[in-house]
């Protein structure tokens, strides 16, 4: 039967990793954009969006468990030619999407003030707060739809549709935005609550884009009992790789609230450098997220279509690409340091800090950029429990560890932080590609590729 089914041929790299990187780059402009409209209404409105946005970023970690899983999941059905199974398994996440959502956006909805108290938000700022992440909760119900389906969308190729539902959103969601937030007409004034309300709004449009895409050029249309159903056979794939991505996500994420906490205990200026470095290195990182995303599918359909060594020279091929321009990246952003962090503040202080930094992030990106393209290929190849092992003791003794002892202990402050970021990043770095070179993950890619079997024959 499997005989009859031709893979498909492998998708063209730069093709879906230029969508992606905008697609980053639009998300990023979004946050600066929301937190401009909200500090001009007042400071405290600023430090309440920053704060709540960092809540719901949190909450939605628990969307990696089957975020992580469901691109690869339908990238190598596809890749093996199976459509009718990779179709299964979206109206399968649809169903997950659902449940995860509401989960999540009743964390917002009922535990607001005890979230916002575990992360000590000021006094001033907890009663601008509070409501605006409880009115935060139906977006992110929203949103879990949209970004499952934005995968999908990703694994089969349409990444310049997803880029336009995404500018569509974006555009929408300022355009209602403004007047919301600071009235029009006979409109009152809502602000945070008015953002949180046009999100909500823009989000439902998306989500209605994704059901016309997805019935257009995908040949899926989502059933009534797709929505809250929970298919065990195809949801079980997901989870396989899904579970150990979100498990290393989570990880990662509170490893790395320490070092914000160390970076806190070294005073409030020591927290305003790391937090404007921070915002820079978003954009320097852009370029290796988006090709570790590509990555991510290209490997997919490869380990689909049985052509483990295509998989890995593609992964050769775009890891040393990626080093290259992470690099001159980098070091533009070191070079042009104190202008770029003079957009943020005039601090003379806080400037020649932010330079340093910046430029220890040149030695810093290499290693991230192993992490972001040989950890995405490892998990497209089914090898998607040895990053979270592996690198369990790197995030919490070096990045968690290293950043107390040497920004605190010895007394190196915010480079001492820093440090321990790169030190982190390539210690897991290595082992990746290590693990990558040595054709460990060959046989969980050949059982990846034995899991396809079964709904060949059915659909044969």
């Amino acid at each position: 039967m499997s005989s009859l089914r031709q893979p498909a041929s492998t998708p063209p790299m730069f093709n879906l990793a230029w969508p992606l990187l905008v697609e980053l780059g639009l998300g990023i402009a979004s946050s600066v954009i929301g937190t401009a409209l909200a500090s001009r209404i007042s400071d405290e409105n600023g430090g309440a969006f920053a704060i709540a946005s960092q809540v719901s970023a949190t909450l939605f970690i628990l969307f990696r468990i089957i975020g992580a899983g469901v691109s690869v999941v339908v990238t190598q059905n596809l890749g093996g030619g199976q459509r009718a199974a990779a179709n299964r398994v979206a109206c399968a996440v649809v169903g997950a999407s659902t449940w995860l959502g509401a989960i999540t956006g009743l964390l917002a909805l009922l535990g607001a003030g005890p979230l916002l108290h575990l992360l000590n938000a000021p006094a001033q700022v907890f009663p601008i707060a509070a409501p605006f992440l409880m009115a935060l909760a139906p977006a992110m119900l929203l949103d879990a739809w949209n970004a499952s389906m934005a995968s999908v969308m990703r694994a089969h190729l349409r990444t310049r549709d997803t880029l336009v539902v995404l500018i569509i959103m974006h555009v929408s969601h300022l355009l209602l935005a403004i007047p919301l937030m600071y009235g029009w007409g006979a409109l009152p004034a809502l602000g945070l609550p008015g953002y949180a309300l046009a999100l909500a709004a823009s989000r439902a449009l998306g989500l209605a884009l994704h059901l016309l895409m997805w019935k257009v050029h995908l040949g899926i249309s989502v059933g009534r009992d797709d929505w809250w159903r929970l298919p065990r056979r195809e949801l079980g794939a997901v989870l396989h790789i899904g579970l150990p991505g979100a498990a290393e996500n989570i990880a990662w994420r509170l490893a790395f609230m320490v070092s914000v906490a160390t970076a806190a205990e070294l005073g409030a200026r020591a927290l305003a450098t790391q937090a404007y470095v921070l915002q820079l290195m978003g954009g320097v990182m852009m370029f290796s997220i988006a090709t570790g995303l590509a990555v991510e599918i290209v490997v997919g359909y490869l380990i689909g279509a049985g052509e483990l060594r295509e998989a890995h020279r593609v992964v050769r091929r775009a890891l040393a690409r990626g080093l290259v321009v992470c690099v001159l990246i980098a070091a533009c952003a070191a070079l042009l340091g104190r202008w770029l962090l003079g957009w943020f503040t005039q601090d003379a202080e806080i400037l020649r800090a932010g330079a340093l930094l910046l430029w220890i992030t040149v030695v810093l990106e290499p290693g991230r950029t192993f992490n972001l393209v040989v950890i995405n290929a490892l998990r497209a190849a089914g090898d998607a429990r040895f990053p979270v092992m592996a690198g369990a003791f790197s995030m919490l003794f070096v990045l968690a560890g290293g950043s107390w002892l040497l920004g605190v202990v010895l007394g190196w402050g915010l480079p001492g932080v820093w440090v321990a970021y790169a030190a982190d990043e390539w210690i897991r770095g290595l082992i990746m590609w290590r693990r990558w070179q040595t054709h460990a993950w060959v046989p969980h890619a050949r059982t990846s590729r034995k899991r396809l079997r079964p709904a060949i024959v059915v659909e044969g």
